[in-house]
């Protein structure tokens, strides 16, 4: 899952990228580090999600193992498509190893942007890796793109809050809807705009919860083409049930996405820059968010630490559960998380391919998890640790859902055709039609048309 959608519309991805190949290259092994002491790897890491220590770990192994240097450039996620559709064609420019959101490994697996690695896939895994993710980015059972950490959604509520409205933490998909309402109507500190659920009215990667737990999907293959399923009948009943949510138990602006929702659970706080100056604030707003697992570092108390503000998680006041379905297992919720993969013009696949075997060693795969992010191969889960967060994540992801493996996904999103349709929702009389009228508009990018 891409968790930043890319601002940018895939208008030509595909016939740039049909110039890619399915993945050879001229440029023969080296046989010692000695050979490779004048070459240089090019790793495009994703945002700042992968820290610091883990970077210094991959430079510093895969010259020790190699002997050539590795290079990571940080790409942000709002140009990233844009960036990986004119990168990856040119061997000349070509960046060796991508990370990319698991929503747009689809578009490029299949316009033949990257390395096929299926002759690497149980030595790096197998069946032990994120398979949702693997199908993401496989196409006709070759391996091109693998999962490199994943970071599902769950909820964090305010349990003071909760508790002051006398609602019980829900187990079945009904009680949550029904315990978020009472407490938005109970308003029990009579806050202005409060929401016992605060989701924002575009926030199409939470909302979809709703439609996955009755069953329904954003599309499916059928005769070989991909077809929007919006208007399903078991996508229908989620969408009204999140139509509910947004009419009775939600304050949330009608444009808001999924960015920063944190910001509405924490107490009313003035931030303060490095001098002390006031730099911003904010207001408890809701008594419960759905968020990936690493937004807990935002959440909580406004302490300062070495002359700067930091939250710092109270369990007297704030807690987690994972949203519960219909039938009372966790809802399947969309997975967050990336992929990763080797250019198919790399210069360098071998020794891309020796930086594969690092990133999905023993270590680490455990250092991954030891910073909060779901490691790709299910032996090391438990690096998460075991405290609440950690539950939360792997409860959330064992059945979580990725968006559909359409070639035209990555597109869909660009597009913020998404955004469009969920904004409507609330204020929709008749939910079909709407829902019918963006089926029409999302088919054909589905196929790339």
């Amino acid at each position: 899952m891409n968790r930043r959608l890319p601002l940018v519309v895939l208008t030509s991805a595909a016939l740039v990228l049909t110039a890619c190949s399915s993945g050879e290259s001229a440029t023969p092994a080296a046989t010692s580090t000695a050979d490779n002491a004048d070459k240089t790897v090019t790793l495009w890491l994703a945002g700042g999600d992968t820290p610091d220590e883990l970077r210094t770990y991959l430079t510093d192994t895969f010259k020790a193992n190699t002997g050539a240097t590795l290079k990571i450039e940080e790409q942000s996620w709002g140009d990233l498509v844009t960036k990986l559709t004119t990168a990856l064609p040119d061997a000349a420019n070509t960046p060796d190893v991508v990370e990319l959101g698991n929503t747009q490994s689809p578009t490029f697996t299949n316009v033949g942007a990257f390395l096929d690695i299926s002759d690497q896939y149980d030595a790096l895994g197998g069946d032990k890796l994120l398979q949702s993710f693997v199908d993401a980015g496989s196409v006709d059972g070759k391996k091109y793109a693998l999962p490199y950490y994943f970071g599902s959604r769950y909820m964090f509520m305010r349990k003071d809050v909760w508790k002051e409205a006398g609602v019980a933490q829900p187990t079945t998909l009904d009680e949550f809807n029904a315990a978020v309402t009472k407490i938005a109507q109970d308003n029990p500190r009579d806050i202005k705009d409060f929401s016992g659920f605060f989701i924002g009215g575009q926030d199409w990667r939470n909302g979809i919860s709703w439609i996955f737990a009755n069953g329904g999907d954003l599309a499916k293959k059928e005769n070989g083409e991909w077809v929007s399923t919006l208007s399903d009948p078991n996508s229908l009943k989620g969408l009204a049930q999140l139509q509910q949510i947004q009419k009775t138990a939600s304050n949330a602006p009608a444009d808001a996405k999924d960015q920063s929702p944190w910001l509405y659970i924490n107490d009313t706080d003035t931030i303060t820059d490095d001098t002390g100056a006031a730099a911003g604030s904010t207001s408890l707003a809701a008594a419960t968010i759905m968020a990936p697992g690493w937004a807990h570092w935002s959440i909580g108390d406004l302490v300062k630490k070495d002359g700067k503000d930091v939250r710092e998680w109270n369990p007297e006041k704030f807690g987690t559960f994972v949203l519960p379905g219909t039938d009372g297992q966790p809802a399947p919720v969309f997975a967050g998380g990336s992929n990763i993969a080797i250019s198919a013009k790399s210069q360098n696949p071998e020794l891309s391919k020796e930086l594969l075997k690092i990133i999905f060693s023993a270590d680490y795969q455990n250092k991954l998890g030891g910073a909060g992010l779901g490691p790709a191969n299910s032996d090391y889960v438990s690096s998460l640790g075991d405290d609440e967060f950690a539950k939360a994540l792997i409860a959330s992801a064992s059945n979580s859902k990725l968006t559909p493996a359409a070639p035209g996904w990555a597109a869909v999103e660009a597009s913020m055709v998404l955004e469009e349709f969920f904004g409507k929702i609330e204020g929709a009389s008749d939910l079909a039609a709407l829902a019918t009228e963006y089926d029409a508009k999302i088919t054909p990018m589905l196929n790339g048309k």
